[in-house]
């Protein structure tokens, strides 16, 4: 599994319109064979920064869901409507590896 963290520069004033965004690619993600792990928009701190992580089976599955998406009129809609209102100035992409889960460790650490 992988999961996409997505890093996004906001504008400050836009933040509605920004969490419009978001709600617009939730279920797209799904849709697509993802799982949404949510947005997470400024509270305290940076008032410009937002994050979203959702992860796929596969990279190989994420490259899938990418070329579906640029195919698809409620995807494209999406990105439209986050052009029209520039509520995103930028934003970066990573992919990582999840631990959801671990055993027990095996030793014990002294610090």
């Amino acid at each position: 599994m992988i999961t996409c963290y997505l890093r996004y520069e906001i504008d400050p004033t836009k933040i509605g319109e920004f969490e419009h965004y978001a709600r617009l690619w939730i279920p797209l993600v799904e849709r697509f064979g993802g799982r949404h792990h949510g947005y997470f928009l400024p509270h305290e701190g940076a008032s410009d920064i937002a994050v979203a992580l959702f992860s796929f089976d596969s990279l190989a599955a994420y490259e899938r869901y990418r070329e579906r998406a640029a195919a698809d009129a409620e995807c494209q809609a999406a990105f439209a409507y986050a052009e029209r209102t520039r509520c995103i100035r930028r934003y970066e992409r990573s992919f990582m590896r999840p631990v959801f889960d671990a055993p027990a460790p095996k030793e014990s650490f002294v610090v």
